[in-house]
């Protein structure tokens, strides 16, 4: 295989790599080149792109058994770009592996400076762009055709059930969530996140810095989360986030640790840094005898404000605190 590809593909696919029979880089699209800003070429690839999704990828082998499926990375320089693609094996060994922004795209152009020229012709992330730079008139007519699709209905209750600063679900959704959960005689568990000094970035920055603080901070719990975990805005720096079928308390040890580490990263906010730390209380519902969702959200804050007053920046099991509570 040749180390130099057509043209043409950087031209169709700019965010494309060719990946050796060992995992080295033969060759990286324009677009990669210029979010990495520093040559791939002869770079291993699990060396520049960190795996999300899912995460034990160790080499080559690992990353081909995965053709096909969507993946997740996140650049390991920069901003640390999120990005999602997809894995083609070639008959040598190797791969080819094509990459995008999903969701992500506006922070992306943001974060990168890059410009239409960095995007495929046909690739619909630059109308995007376009939209969302767009006046009112522009997403009106944007709302119009949702509700053409999606019904009247439809669009109305999920932004009843939408939190307007972040996207997240909002207290009413969780409510939802939660009750169908019991119902359905699921296990499950419970964080409740506040986050740490949240007021002093609006009396510093003001509350457009304090609405970036939370946006961006949502979109990191959303990536730590798996698709079937819920994440909801129930206050103005309160979340909480509910895992279906997760009561280890060794993962939900991990994940809290991993999402206290990502709450805890600077936000850049006009030239400066903001930042904010993360305490967490967690529930667990097989420590319940007849779960009920108000019972699990109160022993839930009852071990958040422990875990405030046990230093911030940390979280504590609502098990660890009492003997585990029993139901009626």
């Amino acid at each position: 295989m040749s180390a130099a590809p057509p043209p043409a593909l950087d031209v169709l696919c700019p965010m494309h790599l060719r990946l050796g029979p060992r995992g080295h880089i033969l060759h990286a699209g324009p677009t990669l080149r210029r979010l990495h800003g520093a040559p791939l070429e002869g770079t291993r690839f699990l060396e520049a792109f960190e795996p999300l999704r899912p995460r034990a990828l160790g080499g080559m082998e690992d990353l081909r058994a995965h053709a096909g499926a969507r993946l997740r990375f996140r650049l390991r320089s920069g901003p640390r770009t999120v990005l999602t693609g997809v894995l083609a094996p070639e008959a040598d060994g190797g791969a080819l592996v094509n990459l995008g922004f999903g969701i992500g795209v506006v922070d992306a152009v943001r974060d990168h400076a890059l410009t239409t020229a960095d995007f495929a012709p046909t690739d619909l992330a630059v109308e995007m762009l376009f939209l969302v730079e767009a006046k009112s008139t522009a997403m009106e007519a944007l709302r119009q055709t949702s509700l053409r699709f999606n019904g009247a209905r439809v669009a109305a209750e999920a932004q009843a059930l939408t939190d307007p600063v972040t996207g997240l679900r909002n207290r009413r959704a969780l409510e939802l969530a939660l009750g169908h959960t019991i119902a359905g005689g699921q296990e499950f568990a419970l964080m409740h996140l506040d986050l740490d000094r949240f007021k002093q970035v609006n009396d510093s920055h003001g509350h457009a810095a304090g609405d970036t603080v939370l946006v961006t901070l949502a979109r990191r719990m959303t990536e730590e989360l798996r698709d079937d975990d819920t994440v909801a805005r129930v206050g103005g720096d309160e979340f909480v986030l509910m895992f279906d079928r997760l009561c280890d308390p060794g993962r939900l040890a991990e994940i809290a640790q991993r999402l206290i580490a990502r709450l805890e990263e600077p936000v850049p906010w006009q030239g400066t840094e903001c930042r904010v730390s993360a305490s967490l209380g967690i529930t667990i519902s097989t420590d319940y005898a007849r779960p009920d969702a108000a019972g699990l959200v109160a022993d839930a804050d009852h071990a958040l404000y422990a875990a405030k007053r046990g230093g911030r920046g940390r979280f504590i099991f609502h098990r660890d605190l009492a003997p585990p509570p029993h139901g009626p």
